[in-house]
């Protein structure tokens, strides 16, 4: 399969202060408020934004593409389900992973065209249910790596939508590790035993994405000396037996083959949706955890559950306890939903910011980012037209994520400079594609904020980064033209 490349990305930066304490810049007064008509002319352009991505892939070469991978897919999956009747998921939406379950064809072939090094994995969640994976790194890079662990979301959410983050995380020299919850792509519908019925549906349950984002985490640190065993179920079973059965059958990992590179004293959460709240959660609940990155969205597991759209800071349905906000935590979102429905009137511009705004009050180094004309799959790459995005809100998605990491795992300071970049305001590429020629990609309706510094570091506070603050840098380090394709796709040297 030959990779397409997109076309070459040139961004023009806009004027910016000094990497210094912000001043923060709050509000003007305000032409229209919440509740208040919006403008036609402007929300229709806003919500044109949301089939942005479709250029990416509805090409002859593109469809052809994804054609030939999700053939390929369904016939792998046919002949996986017959070889191993212990693990039962042809009844999970996206088993096939073909078409809208395949992610970016771009990324497949990773190893073959020496872009890296990934390895399947197979190992049994706590509940018995047999979850898959893959593990990522790079040939080149130190002897111990820092280790990021990504959660899908829920129902049409295999892994496969999530590579872009994986590919994109091991070239910045991570050991990254991606999984399929219970219910999603080729892991078990059922759990065993006596908790057969443990997390099913997961996505109405919910809890799977809390409790097996842990034993996620299990497995990507145990070794050889210490081969993963589940932790004990909430009935109380333990279903250590089942994955030993499995490993001496051949059929389960019994350890994360790139354990020898992981540096466990380093440690990051990504998760998205479903996924979100269960990062969101373990990250503070877990005290090998360093820093979270949420998408869509950043939940406060200390205000227990929220009702998606309640406008409250808690969690998704199933969260186990509540924990106060521990660690670095960003969440990223969109100006749409799960259902993108154009709006009638002015949404609250704090809308998206109540977690976040949570986690300041506690003291902890947070942000949250909202993608102008974005949806909710901003940031698991589904290529059909009913699943829309923009172009660029995955680019600065993994731009961001990239940058927490940085920051808040490998304690690189030089991360702040990307952070506060100011390019994401006069972005070229997104700037070609909009109606208007508006280059900055921050929501006008919801306000995006950083608030850093609590750890120690520089004094910041944005509250308002489509409007700008002194603390933005122009000069953040790297090329004007930024695109986690070429960087994902970029030789393994």
């Amino acid at each position: 399969m030959r990779l397409r490349a997109r076309n070459a990305r040139r961004v023009t930066l806009g004027l910016a202060g000094p990497l210094t304490a912000a001043l923060f810049l709050g509000p003007s007064p305000a032409l229209a408020g919440p509740g208040d008509p919006v403008d036609p002319q402007q929300e229709a352009a806003n919500f044109a934004k949301t089939q942005e991505r479709a250029s990416d892939y509805l090409t002859p070469e593109g469809t052809a593409e994804q054609t030939e991978e999700g053939l390929g897919s369904l016939a792998e999956g046919v002949v996986e389900q017959a070889t191993d009747p212990g693990r039962i998921f042809v009844t999970d939406l996206c088993w096939s992973k073909g078409q809208g379950c395949g992610g970016d064809p771009r990324l497949d072939e990773w190893d073959e065209r020496g872009h890296g090094v990934s390895r399947p994995v197979q190992f049994v969640g706590r509940n018995g249910s047999t979850l898959v994976g893959h593990v990522w790194r790079t040939r080149s890079g130190p002897a111990r790596r820092p280790l990021v662990v990504i959660t899908n979301g829920s129902v049409q959410a295999s892994e496969e939508l999530y590579w872009w983050a994986a590919q994109t995380l091991a070239k910045a020299g991570y050991v990254v590790m991606t999984w399929e919850p219970q219910g999603q792509g080729r892991s078990d519908t059922f759990g065993a035993g006596e908790d057969t019925m443990d997390g099913v549906p997961s996505q109405s349950t919910g809890h799977t994405f809390y409790d097996h984002t842990q034993d996620a985490l299990d497995f990507a640190l145990s070794s050889r000396r210490s081969p993963y065993c589940p932790r004990v179920s909430r009935s109380g079973t333990s279903h250590c037996d089942k994955q030993e059965s499995r490993v001496a059958d051949g059929y389960a990992t019994a350890h994360n083959p790139f354990r020898r590179f992981v540096d466990r004293s380093r440690i990051g959460l990504a998760g998205h949706s479903y996924g979100a709240a269960g990062v969101s959660w373990a990250g503070q609940a877990d005290r090998r955890v360093d820093a979270v990155v949420a998408w869509d969205n950043l939940c406060d597991p200390s205000a227990g559950t929220g009702a998606p759209g309640s406008g409250t800071s808690g969690c998704l349905p199933g969260v186990p306890s509540k924990v106060r906000p521990r660690v670095p935590s960003l969440g990223l979102s969109a100006d749409y939903g799960l259902t993108p429905e154009a709006f009638l009137t002015e949404p609250d511009p704090q809308a998206r910011n109540h977690a976040s705004r949570s986690f300041s009050k506690a003291g902890v180094d947070t942000g949250e980012l909202v993608v102008r004309g974005g949806t909710h799959y901003e940031f698991s790459y589904i290529p059909t037209p009913t699943f829309g995005a923009t172009l660029r809100g995955i680019d600065l998605s993994a731009w961001y994520t990239t940058a927490w990491m940085d920051r808040y795992v490998k304690g690189d300071r030089t991360a702040l400079r990307r952070l506060l970049t100011d390019r994401w305001r006069h972005d070229g590429v997104g700037a070609s594609v909009d109606a208007n020629g508006d280059g900055n990609l921050f929501s006008f309706y919801h306000r995006s904020r950083l608030d850093l510094g609590h750890d120690g570091g520089p004094r910041v506070r944005c509250e308002h980064l489509r409007r700008g603050c002194d603390a933005l840098v122009r000069r953040d380090g790297h090329p004007a033209s930024y695109s986690y394709l070429a960087e994902a796709t970029s030789p393994d040297r």
